[in-house]
Parts: C-alpha cells; sequence; structure tokens
C-alpha cells in the first residue's frame, strides 16, 4: 500500500507596498522575490477609505480575479485566469446604486467606469477584496492592481506598476496572494 504525505498548505505570497517618504503618491511593492516601484492613490493612503476621495486604503486585500485586454500584447500568466475584457464593460462607482462596486454591463445610467480603457491601465487588471466580499456603500469601489501610468502618475486610489513590472510579477504569484498596503 502506498502512502501519501499530506503537506501542510503554503503559506499565501504577499506583497507589501509601502509609500514613499515625502511622496505619498509613489509607493514600493515588495514580494515574490521583487522590489518594484508602483503608483498610488492622488491623495496618498487612508485607513478611512471613502468614495472618491483619491486614496488608496491600508490594509490586506486577496487577489479576487482579474480581466485583460486579448488585443493588446501576448497572453500573461497569472494565479488565476485572467478574463477578457469586452466593449460593455463596465464598474459601478454609483453610491446609489444596488450594484455599486460591481461589474456592470454597458450602457449604463449610473455612475461607472469603463474597463475597456484606451489608456492601457486595465489591460491587465486585478480586483482586491477592498469592500467587494464585505460591501459597504461608499467605502470605496473599483479598488484594482493594475497597469501603471507612465512615470507612475497617480491613481484614482489603486495600486498600480508599470506593463512589463505587472507581466514579470503575475507569473510568481499563487491564488492565495494577498496585497497588504501600509
Amino acid at each position: 500500500m502506498l502512502r501519501r504525505t499530506v503537506l501542510p498548505p503554503r503559506p499565501p505570497i504577499v506583497l507589501r507596498v509601502r509609500p514613499l517618504p515625502g511622496r505619498p503618491t509613489r509607493g514600493i511593492l515588495t514580494g515574490a522575490g521583487l522590489t518594484l516601484p508602483c503608483a498610488l492613490g492622488r491623495s496618498g493612503t487612508t485607513r478611512m477609505k471613502r468614495e472618491g476621495d483619491g486614496a488608496t486604503p491600508i490594509g490586506r486585500f486577496a487577489l479576487l480575479h482579474g480581466y485583460r485586454r486579448n488585443d493588446r500584447g501576448l497572453p500573461v500568466a497569472a494565479p488565476f485566469p485572467l478574463v477578457p475584457i469586452r466593449a460593455e464593460d463596465g464598474w459601478c462607482d454609483d453610491i446609489g446604486d444596488g450594484r455599486y462596486n460591481r461589474r456592470v454591463t454597458l450602457p449604463f445610467a449610473g455612475s461607472h467606469e469603463v474597463m475597456r480603457r484606451d489608456d492601457g491601465l486595465y489591460d491587465i487588471v486585478i480586483v482586491l477584496d477592498a469592500n467587494v466580499r464585505q460591501r459597504s456603500i461608499g467605502r470605496g469601489s473599483a479598488i484594482f492592481f493594475h497597469c501603471a501610468r507612465p512615470g507612475h502618475e497617480p491613481t484614482a486610489g489603486c495600486v498600480a506598476l508599470a506593463p512589463a513590472d505587472m507581466r514579470r510579477l503575475l507569473p510568481r504569484l499563487g491564488r492565495r496572494t494577498v496585497l497588504v498596503v501600509g
């Protein structure tokens, strides 16, 4: 009879994001054997996230799932499938709508973000568990881990990496990866 060795579960991969001293909209992401510059929210970081404040929330966030632009670049290795972004994909940021902080189909009457962007920011986008699984209206929506603008210009509250750095990092992650801000 063969015996199976049961290995203990591997600990989650932890990505740590820390703002740079004196530059609250820029940070350093460390983890998975890499140290990478990143962009943060235009208002820096906060413990009390509010819709539209422009701040990146401080906390520990699971990487839930992701999206990608299939029409731009090569496929990306990731710890979970990256769903192709369609022209009709949006994300609700309307605090008066029951689909707040959820993917929606465009056209959509309420306030929303368009997922299929021309600027490349959402060519690769990972949904963080920031106000998603336990959602509170007005506590922030569309808090993503996505591609950065040139020069790591500030985001609206997300964490962003240069596209080449995002492509380098994703294959090193696991399904239980967490991103810790602060």
